[in-house]
């Protein structure tokens, strides 16, 4: 199997993320291409650490590979307040439904745990994203320099019930 093989053609098992998956994750965040240019100082020094799997409901897709299971992609839902407060698909598996699967994923749990809405601050570059699966654009968060030099696109999931 190439390295740009579909990977939706491999099985994908989305599993909760474990304290072993923090570099990977890290590293996903960190080498994402939305985030270049001016919005490569939101992710320079970002880390997703242990703690931070252990405090939040943090879900992996994985993909099977000739290198065994690979982390191709996360989210990570908080319950109080409701918010999706990230969600990074590994620039080589994206345009293949990974991201879309995901956020299926973050829907489900969200019913499940008795959610009707989540939200997600979002970036510019990944508006035309939330718009295709179904979140509805709320509002703009202001810029707070220096951390975050730029407004911010916010949407919400609604979750019906089942």
């Amino acid at each position: 199997m190439s390295p740009r093989t579909s990977p939706r053609r491999q099985p994908i098992t989305i599993r909760r993320a474990v304290a072993g998956d923090a570099k990977r994750l890290t590293r996903i965040v960190r080498g994402s291409g939305a985030y270049e240019g001016k919005y490569a100082s939101a992710v320079a020094g970002y880390r997703v650490g242990p703690d931070y799997i252990e405090a939040h409901r943090a879900f992996v897709a994985v993909g099977a590979d000739e290198h065994g299971n690979r982390v191709l992609g996360f989210y990570s839902l908080v319950l109080d307040p409701p918010e999706l407060d990230l969600l990074f698909v590994a620039d080589e598996a994206q345009g293949q439904g990974l991201g879309r699967l995901l956020v299926a994923h973050m829907q489900s749990e969200a019913r499940a745990a008795g959610l009707d809405r989540v939200m997600v601050v979002s970036h510019g570059p990944a508006e035309d994203f939330y718009h295709r699966v179904g979140a509805v654009r709320t509002g703009t968060v202001p810029a707070n320099p220096p951390a975050v030099p730029w407004d911010r696109p916010e949407f919400e999931f609604r979750i019906p019930p089942e």
